[in-house]
């Protein structure tokens, strides 16, 4: 009885993990069927814009680039069937990514790329904006950058004393249900920053932005520790998949 080949056995490709088709394909010139299904969605997407594309087409246009010499469809539909939609995918850790078959450097590149490109956008319409003012962008920013990630990360929005946002900060992160804070060294920086109030801003990976008791109490501690130096904590917002908590509203400070 033949010896099935393990994977490691199997002889390596002449082109690059990112590129490497599943059969041969002639060099210098792509087959029709893939060719004009590129055009097609390409024609589409200009037409229509992204509206008018499921997640798998979007991506799959984004995969173009990535990988010049394949029909990038398969892939596409293997991260959404991994992580479970388009933003999800932009937002998984590198290490995540690899671990799906045809994902390569360039891949994981051009989606990081993309990422970054989509949280600085936001990014500018909150950064040196009254924050009052500009609440729903605020909102949007903390959606982009925080709710499809996979592990919980800390944030703090410093604010000065007309409530215009100075600085935006990764302050921890941590695993899919926990990340440390240190409320002293929340309220230190805000002291750097010559700040005089800040927005406390965490995720739930679960998507449920339903606050814990850890997070309570975190909040009470970080509140306890600006009201001694004369900092405002305005608010603490949990950012879950689809929408947020406000601490505020919810009457928890």
């Amino acid at each position: 009885m033949a010896r099935e080949r393990s994977f490691n056995e199997v002889a390596p490709s002449l082109f690059d993990a990112d590129e490497a088709p599943t059969t041969p394909l002639p060099i210098g010139r792509l087959p029709s069927y893939i060719a004009d299904h590129r055009t097609r969605l390409r024609e589409r997407f200009r037409s229509g814009g992204a509206t008018a594309m499921p997640d798998y087409e979007l991506l799959e246009l984004l995969l173009f680039r990535s990988i010049p010499r394949k029909d990038t469809k398969p892939l596409a539909r293997a991260l959404l069937d991994t992580f479970g939609d388009f933003n999800r995918v932009l937002a998984a850790p590198p290490e995540r990514l690899l671990q799906v078959n045809g994902v390569g450097e360039q891949v994981i590149t051009d989606l990081k790329v993309v990422e970054a490109a989509a949280q600085r956008m936001a990014r500018s319409k909150v950064l040196q904006q009254q924050v009052i003012s500009s609440w729903d962008a605020v909102l949007d920013y903390c959606h982009t950058t925080m709710a499809h990630r996979e592990t919980e990360q800390f944030r703090v929005l410093f604010l000065d004393r007309k409530n215009v946002l100075i600085a935006d900060e990764e302050q921890a992160k941590g695993t899919v249900d926990h990340v440390p804070v240190y409320p002293r060294e929340v309220a230190k920086r805000a002291l750097e920053l010559n700040a005089a109030a800040l927005i406390l801003v965490h995720n739930h990976p679960s998507g449920d932005p339903t606050p814990s008791e850890a997070d309570i109490a975190m909040t009470n501690q970080v509140k306890l520790a600006c009201d001694a130096l004369g900092l405002t904590l305005h608010d603490h917002l949990i950012i879950g998949k689809s929408r947020e908590l406000s601490f505020r509203s919810e009457a928890l400070i």
